[in-house]
C-alpha cells in the first residue's frame, strides 16, 4: 500500500470523521513549523505528511480509492487544480499526475484554527489569517492558533462558534474551612437557549467540595456554565478561593502562625499558654525556656494539612511579643538588680 495514512494519523481504519478531525488537531498543533524551531525540517516533512493524511482520508473518494487501491490507487487521479478534482479512475492504471501540494498543509491547518500557520513574532504574540472576500488570506493580529485551540475554541469560520472567555468570581472562605474542608453551595443564574432560541433566564444550584488544605488562588471550573448566546459557546464558570483574615492565626504555605503577646515575667519565669485549635480542640502549650529575641516554638503537625499530600500537616510556629513595664518603683528596680545579679 506504501504510504500508510491511518499509521500516520495514529487512527484504525474504521475511524470516523470526528477522530480524523480529533487527531489531524493534535498533530498539527505538535508538528508545525512555527512550534518547533529548533528542528524545523523534521517538524515541516512531519506536517506535510500529517497534511496529506487527513487530506486523503477526510475525502470519501480518496479514501475509497486509497482504501481499495493503496497509495498507488491516487496516482490515477487528475492533479491539483486541474478542475476535475471529483473524476477519479477506478484503479491503480492511470498516469502518475497525483502529488500533494505542500501548500496545502497551511490551508487545512486554516480551516481548523482560522488562521495559515501560527506565524509567531518576537513580541510572543501571534498572526492569524483571515480569509477575505477576494479568495486571499489577509493578517490580523489576534491571539495564537495555539492558545485558541487549547481553549477549545473552533475554526474560524462562521460555522465554528468560538467560546467566550472565562468569567472568575472569588469564593471566600474561612481558615477554619481550609483546615477542615466544607461544601458550599453557590446559586447562579445564566442566560440559555430556549428551543424557539430566545434567551431565557435559568437559576442553578452549583456544589463546590473544598478540599482541606487548598490555598488562596486555588481554582475551581465549571465548564460552560457561563451564559449562551448564538454562535458563541459559553464561557467556562471559575471560583478562585480566598482567603478571610483570621482574628489568631495568620497561614504561611503550610504553616499556622500565631502571634503571642506575654508580660516581662511570664518571658522569663515561664507560663503555660491555652490555644484554640482551627478544628475545635483545646491545645496547651507550656512555656518553659526564657523569651529572647526572635525565639518562637514550632510544634509539628499542627499546621494546615497539605492538600496533596493526604494524612499530612504543616506546623504550628508560635512567635512571642514580651510586654515590658511601662513604670518600675525604686523597690521594684532594687529587686530584679538583686534577683538578676545585676
Amino acid at each position: 500500500m506504501g504510504v500508510d495514512y491511518y499509521n500516520i494519523l495514529k487512527v484504525n481504519r474504521n475511524a470516523t470523521d470526528e477522530d480524523l478531525k480529533k487527531s489531524y488537531r493534535r498533530m498539527a498543533m505538535r508538528w508545525h513549523p512555527d512550534k518547533n524551531p529548533d528542528n524545523k525540517k523534521e517538524a515541516e516533512a512531519k506536517f506535510k505528511q500529517i497534511s496529506e493524511a487527513y487530506d486523503v482520508l477526510s475525502d470519501a473518494q480518496k479514501r475509497a480509492i486509497y482504501d481499495q487501491y493503496g497509495e498507488e490507487g491516487l496516482k490515477g487521479m487528475p492533479p491539483p487544480g486541474s478542475g476535475s478534482s471529483t473524476s477519479y479512475t477506478n484503479g491503480p492504471s492511470g498516469p502518475a499526475n497525483f502529488h500533494f501540494n505542500p501548500r496545502n498543509a497551511e490551508d487545512i491547518f486554516a480551516e481548523f484554527f482560522g488562521g495559515s500557520g501560527f506565524g509567531f513574532e518576537h513580541t510572543g504574540r501571534a498572526k492569524s489569517m483571515r480569509f477575505q472576500t477576494d479568495g486571499r488570506f489577509g493578517s490580523h493580529d489576534s491571539s495564537s492558533a495555539y492558545r485558541t485551540y487549547s481553549e477549545g475554541v473552533g475554526s474560524g469560520g462562521s460555522s465554528q462558534p468560538r467560546k467566550a472567555p472565562p468569567v472568575e468570581s472569588k469564593l471566600a472562605c474561612s481558615l477554619e474551612e481550609l483546615f477542615t474542608g466544607s461544601t458550599r453551595k453557590m446559586k447562579i443564574s445564566r442566560n440559555i437557549l430556549g428551543a424557539n432560541g430566545r434567551l431565557v433566564s435559568k437559576s442553578e444550584i452549583l456544589t463546590i467540595d473544598v478540599k482541606p488544605g487548598w490555598k488562596k488562588g486555588t481554582k475551581i471550573t465549571f465548564p460552560d456554565k457561563g451564559n449562551e448566546q448564538v454562535n458563541q459557546l459559553p464561557a467556562d464558570l471559575i471560583f478562585v478561593i480566598d482567603e478571610k483574615p483570621h482574628d489568631v492565626y495568620k497561614r504561611d504555605g503550610n504553616d499556622l502562625v500565631v502571634h503571642q503577646r506575654i508580660s516581662l515575667a511570664d518571658a522569663l519565669a515561664g507560663t503555660t499558654m491555652n490555644l484554640r485549635t482551627l478544628d475545635g480542640r483545646d491545645l496547651t502549650v507550656p512555656l518553659t525556656e526564657i523569651v529572647t529575641p526572635s525565639y518562637e516554638i514550632v510544634i509539628a503537625k499542627e499546621g494546615m494539612p497539605i492538600a496533596k499530600e493526604q494524612g499530612k500537616k504543616g506546623n504550628l510556629r508560635i512567635k512571642f511579643e514580651v510586654q515590658f513595664p511601662t513604670r518600675l518603683t525604686a523597690e521594684q528596680r532594687t529587686a530584679i538588680r538583686r534577683i538578676l545579679g545585676g
